[in-house]
């Protein structure tokens, strides 16, 4: 018999009982969507925060306290950091005081997560520039003016398509004009990284914060290649400043952004590997359901396969074409999930928009195609080793 026969018998039999097939695939339909999808969504989480981290800039350094508050951090620390001789790799330094708030325009209120007073540099630094308008000027933070730049969905939230710029909010019983728009910045969907508003530091202290220790500073190096020089440069010049306790602890920390780029990428990879690790357990429960399903048409097919082994259908045909017919149930289910899969990335899934991966497909059609193979083989040599005398008087 050849190829061609085994496979329209194969067809044949996979047509007899359309329920029963549908519900098989389903199963496997369902593994393979979701181990797409979850793959899917561990990489569009990855791609979310390696963006957000890229857009602070790989040449940045980050120095918080060690203890909660921001510890010993003061704006002499900070200034104490541009040092051309001590530091020749600091190419800006900005320190950074950050509260929430509810900022008011003409009777419509919005909570402002991030509130942020820091200088000019910042806006280079942190790569946020303005969209509309302009940031605030040094000569604005030296004299405290009470300017603000807002977030695009602060904008949006209180001016509803209106332009901002030039209007006034009130932000801690305080009047605060209006001066830009940062651009859109993408965000993780766990937090809006447009939710923000940026204001002179000494004007945010004097309104909203008080004149306490900062929450960080934010370092540009002058070049990407030069930020591990940098870091070893703040480093020693904040061992001056912030002397180690008794402890042996330093009461502060530095991040470096490509450090922490890297940190981040191999989390995501370990949780995408194991997102897809879960999705194959339910591609298994496809696979055991084709088993049951294939036992079942086994059984129910006695007499047919005993006639045709009467006939001269060799063990060999009947193996194939019981093979066959687990592949085709499962290839099917296989494909279909793959639709399912394409269709599901269009949403968001919780909050993340998933990125399909190519070889995330590949991997689950072959996959599905290895369960009908493996296991459609029991049933498949279970039809082949029937005796024809044995299976024609089966009833």
């Amino acid at each position: 018999m050849s190829l061609a026969e085994i496979v329209r018998f194969a067809l044949r039999g996979v047509a007899a009982n359309k329920l029963r097939s549908a519900l098989t695939m389903l199963g496997i339909l369902i593994g393979v969507a979701a181990v797409i999808l979850l793959v899917a969504v561990g990489n569009g989480s990855a791609q979310v925060i390696t963006n957000r981290i890229e857009a602070l800039g790989t040449n940045t350094l980050t120095v918080t306290g060690a203890n909660r508050g921001g510890g010993g951090l003061t704006l002499d620390v900070a200034d104490a950091l541009v040092d051309p001789v001590l530091a020749p790799d600091v190419r800006s330094v900005s320190p950074l005081v950050t509260t929430s708030t509810t900022v008011t325009f003409e009777g419509a209120d919005h909570e402002v997560p991030q509130f942020v007073g820091t200088r000019p540099s910042w806006f280079t630094a942190a790569n946020s520039p303005v969209a509309s308008g302009a940031a605030f000027s040094a000569d604005d933070e030296a004299q405290g003016r009470r300017v603000v730049v807002l977030g695009r969905t602060v904008a949006d939230e209180l001016f509803a398509g209106r332009d901002p710029v030039g209007r006034q909010v009130t932000v801690g019983g305080a009047l605060f004009t209006v001066v830009g728009v940062l651009a859109a910045k993408s965000s993780t969907g766990f937090q809006d990284a447009n939710d923000t508003a940026i204001a002179p530091l000494r004007a945010v202290r004097e309104v909203l914060t008080g004149y306490g220790p900062l929450n960080s500073i934010l370092v540009e190096a002058t070049d990407a290649g030069r930020v591990s020089a940098a870091q070893g440069q703040v480093s020693t010049v904040l061992a001056q400043r912030l002397p180690v306790s008794t402890s042996g602890n330093a009461p502060y920390r530095i991040q470096n952004a490509a450090q922490l780029l890297q940190t981040q990428s191999e989390t995501a990879d370990t949780f995408t590997v194991l997102l897809g690790a879960v999705a194959a357990i339910s591609l298994l429960v496809g696979g055991i359901g084709i088993t049951n399903i294939m036992l079942v048409t086994v059984t129910e097919r006695t007499r047919e396969i005993g006639i045709r082994k009467a006939l001269g259908a060799s063990r060999r045909t009947v193996l194939t074409q019981f093979l066959v017919e687990a592949t085709m149930l499962s290839l099917l289910g296989g494909v279909l999930g793959v639709a399912a899969a394409l269709l599901g990335a269009r949403f968001t899934i919780v909050g993340v928009h998933p990125v399909i991966v190519p070889s995330s497909v590949g991997l689950a059609l072959g996959v599905s195609v290895a369960i009908g193979l493996f296991f459609g083989g029991l049933p498949a040599a279970r039809a082949a080793r029937l005796r024809p005398i044995d299976a024609l008087r089966y009833e």
